[in-house]
């Protein structure tokens, strides 16, 4: 099968984007704001709709890309039907086998980039990919998302680690730092692992690994030269370093124990990680990943700091609530959390029309040029 054309892309994206919108609203109804019925129903399903669902999706579309083969949008389409039916009511079994059946896809697409390539970076993109289908299996086991939860994040933090390992190539990193590298990768794979048996325990080992993986990443990421450039590159760097930060403070906090359901820290290392990593990664790599899949332009403009700047404010407020146990400060905090992605969203659109806008500006100066030129 032939590799999609852009457009046919779009319907797998915005199946993602369902997904993200019901999981913020799922999110939204955790903190008691009253939501659609449809996502205050899903409540319970806000990680699943959140990790599985729309990362799922958008990760699996933009491996899918880079190698393009067409079967590899299974992946991407199995995953955003799974996010919508989940959203929709339909039974939870139907919406669990699409959600593994996306992460088989991913893992065969990952298989297939490392017949190409075997890398440092391909191996842990590679991994990342085995563990959202080992956290989808343990949801399906369990039946509850909970337990899927340590896969579920490290499937983003694996992905995230090996596309940023990707780009050490460019920095002088000593042997001795890609061996520690491997071995906190291979900490964080048996925290979780011990975690199905011994929770506490496993836990804090995975949490003791986010933190080593944070002081890596900040030691060795080529971010901390792009920190001092200018424009997109200087934005980019921002967005990964302070990644990096909120994952310190994750794994801080599980290391007293915070991941443990019910510990009244739980809800800020989670989305220490959730929203302050990932999303910061998410906000600093999207003016390149989206281009890239969707083949529009998203010029860079310093307005693009305005989410990241939201999205820091909201999530410190957030955290103090929970450290604090101030449900009124989690309440409120939440729905700034929610109104940032909103704002993102509505920053990355707006650069899509300038960048549209420029490009019919520059045909048309093209056109006058060459009939200049002709006359």
């Amino acid at each position: 099968m032939n590799d999609l054309r852009p457009a046919a892309r779009l319907p797998l994206l915005a199946c993602g984007m369902l997904s993200l919108l019901g999981g913020v609203l799922a999110g939204l109804a955790r903190l008691a704001w009253d939501v659609p019925a449809l996502a205050g129903a899903q409540a319970g399903g806000h990680g699943a709709l959140m990790i599985s669902a729309f990362f799922g999706t958008v990760i699996s579309l933009e491996r899918a890309v880079a190698l393009g083969r067409g079967w590899a949008y299974l992946g991407p389409a199995a995953a955003g039907l799974g996010g919508v039916l989940l959203l929709a009511g339909a039974p939870l079994p139907v919406a669990q086998a699409l959600a593994l059946s996306g992460a088989a896809v991913l893992v065969a697409a990952s298989a297939q980039v490392l017949r190409r390539l075997v890398a440092p970076f391909t191996l842990v993109l590679a991994g990342g990919a085995l563990c959202w289908l080992l956290g989808n299996l343990a949801w399906i086991a369990s039946g509850v998302p909970v337990v899927a939860v340590p896969w579920w994040l490290a499937f983003l933090v694996l992905t995230i680690a090996g596309e940023r390992l990707e780009l050490t190539r460019f920095l002088p990193t000593p042997p001795r730092a890609q061996r520690f590298f491997f071995a906190i990768v291979g900490v964080l794979l048996a925290g979780a692992l011990l975690a199905l048996w011994r929770e506490g325990a496993g836990l804090a080992l995975f949490a003791a690994a986010l933190l080593a993986l944070a002081g890596w990443l900040l030691r060795y990421d080529i971010a901390r030269r792009n920190a001092r450039q200018r424009g997109l590159t200087r934005f980019i760097a921002i967005c990964l370093l302070s990644g990096y930060a909120w994952l310190a403070v994750a794994g801080l906090l599980g290391v007293a124990g915070a991941f443990v359901p019910g510990h009244a820290w739980r809800d800020a290392a989670l989305h220490a990680v959730g929203l302050g990593f990932v999303f910061a990664m998410v906000f600093g790599h999207a003016p390149i990943i989206f281009p890239a899949v969707v083949r529009v332009k998203m010029p860079y403009h310093p307005v693009f700091y305005l989410p990241l700047v939201a999205l820091h404010a909201s999530l410190l407020l957030r955290v103090a609530g929970g450290l604090g146990d101030s449900f009124a400060l989690r309440h409120g905090a939440g729905l700034g959390n929610a109104f940032v992605l909103l704002l993102f969203i509505a920053t990355m659109a707006g650069s899509v029309v300038r960048g549209r806008r420029a490009a019919r500006l520059q045909t048309v100066a093209g056109e006058v040029k060459h009939g200049s030129v002709r006359r």
